[in-house]
């Protein structure tokens, strides 16, 4: 239970983890509504509504939006549209690998935004499959480092059944399978272990390595325009570039 994902080293130096202060309620209420149209309106009984609900809070998101948000996903009120999750494949300068997971309510002007982006950029959409396959999907929960003893988190996370514990300047992360993401979450809960969040992520099996600064660049403005869109809620790459010419990249 050891590693290190450099793709989220590089999220973190572009300061891409997050989306704009000005997106994130957007981004964070379409999680809701997807969460609860899939499992329900009750956070009690829905582990993943209850997750998005923890992440909205924890961005100070009012809880006039959190419930309106339910509503919608669960097709009541005067805002209620039937928002879909779909994914997208890709590649990016360099023969970079990205998949691109989205939220709309209009399937149509999704894709053609995306498409876009992709042309804009130097990149191209890829048939489905020709790019997921070099991915896993695992679920991911974040601790903060002050809040816990790194040995004590590592024997919790193991017998919750954790597959990876990782250690970054100023937070743990928890790999678990996609299949048990709540479950261990559940169980540290249970132990009185503070989490920042959990959530799904796609991890690449092989990452490609980027040393000229022309194409890392390019690489990190797609990946930042694709982010940008309001459509889209997450993006996961193949990315690695070497710890100095990170150095060298403008946060």
């Amino acid at each position: 239970m050891a590693g290190h994902s450099k793709w989220s080293k590089v999220k973190r130096f572009k300061g891409a983890i997050d989306a704009k202060r000005s997106q994130i309620f957007s981004k964070l209420s379409k999680e809701i509504s997807i969460a609860a149209k899939s499992g329900g309106g009750d956070p009690n009984s829905n582990p993943r509504l209850r997750s998005a609900i923890q992440a909205a809070r924890a961005q100070s998101m009012p809880n006039d939006n959190i419930e309106r948000a339910i509503k919608r996903g669960m097709g009541e009120g005067v805002e209620a549209a039937q928002i879909e999750e779909i994914m997208y494949e890709g590649y990016g300068p360099g023969g970079v690998a990205l998949i691109v997971e989205a939220a709309t309510d209009n399937k149509n002007r999704t894709a053609a935004q995306v498409r876009s982006i992709f042309s804009k950029n130097s990149g191209n959409l890829a048939s489905t499959g020709s790019v997921s396959y070099m991915f896993h999907k695992k679920g991911q929960i974040t601790v903060p480092r002050d809040s816990i003893n790194e040995d004590r988190l590592f024997e919790l996370a193991l017998e919750a059944g954790a597959e990876e514990l990782t250690s970054e300047e100023d937070q743990y992360v928890i790999t678990t399978s996609h299949d048990q993401l709540y479950a261990v979450a559940e169980t540290l809960k249970r132990a009185n272990v503070t989490t920042d969040g959990q959530k799904f992520t796609f991890i690449p099996e092989t990452t490609v390595q980027v040393a000229d600064e022309t194409v890392a660049r390019q690489v990190l403005r797609l990946c930042d325009a694709l982010e940008d869109d309001d459509d889209v809620q997450n993006v996961y790459s193949n990315l690695d570039i070497p710890d100095e010419l990170l150095a060298r990249l403008p946060a």
